[in-house]
C-alpha cells in the first residue's frame, strides 16, 4: 500500500505534492473512486490573540511513528487505500498551509470519514508542540481550538 508521511521543515504547496502523490500511483489510482483532501492552514489568530508566528515542534522518528499508527488504525477500521500526510515543523507564518491529508478509497465514506478521524487524531495524540507568537509575547498552546 503506497503510503506517504512527510514531516517539513519549510512552506510547501499542498497542490503540487497532492498531484505528485496522484502521478505516483499510477494505474493504481484506477482502483479507487474517491478522494478526499484537507488542507490546514495557520490563521492568524488563536483564543482571542493576534498571532504572527507559530513554531512546531515535535519529536523526530517518534512523531512520524505515531502517524504511521494512526493511519494503519484508520486503514483497518474504514479500509481505504493510499495515504498522503505531510505535516509542517519549525516556523510557520500566516496563511501558510501545516497539513495536508489525501487519502483514496474505493467509495467515499471511507475517504471523507478516514480523513476527519485522521486529522482530529492527528491534533490529539501526534506528539507536536506549538508555540505563538502574539503582542503580549510567547505562549504554549494549552490545547486545540475545537472543530
Amino acid at each position: 500500500m503506497i503510503q506517504t508521511i512527510s514531516l517539513r521543515d519549510h512552506p510547501f504547496d499542498p497542490y503540487a505534492e497532492l498531484s505528485a502523490f496522484t502521478t505516483q500511483l499510477k494505474a493504481e489510482r484506477q482502483r479507487y473512486g474517491a478522494e478526499s483532501h484537507f488542507i490546514g492552514t495557520m490563521r492568524n489568530f488563536n483564543e482571542g490573540a493576534a498571532v504572527s508566528t507559530l513554531w512546531l515542534e515535535h519529536y523526530p522518528g517518534m512523531t512520524e511513528g505515531e502517524i504511521a499508527r494512526i493511519i494503519e488504525e484508520e486503514r483497518k477500521n474504514l479500509g481505504f487505500g493510499p495515504a498522503l500526510v505531510i505535516h509542517r515543523i519549525g516556523q510557520v507564518a500566516p496563511g501558510e498551509p501545516i497539513v495536508l491529508i489525501a487519502l483514496f478509497s474505493t467509495h467515499r465514506r471511507a475517504a471523507l470519514e478516514g480523513t476527519q478521524r485522521i486529522i482530529e487524531r492527528l491534533k490529539h495524540e501526534a506528539p507536536f508542540w506549538k508555540k505563538e507568537r502574539t503582542p503580549q509575547g510567547d505562549r504554549w498552546v494549552e490545547s486545540n481550538t475545537k472543530g
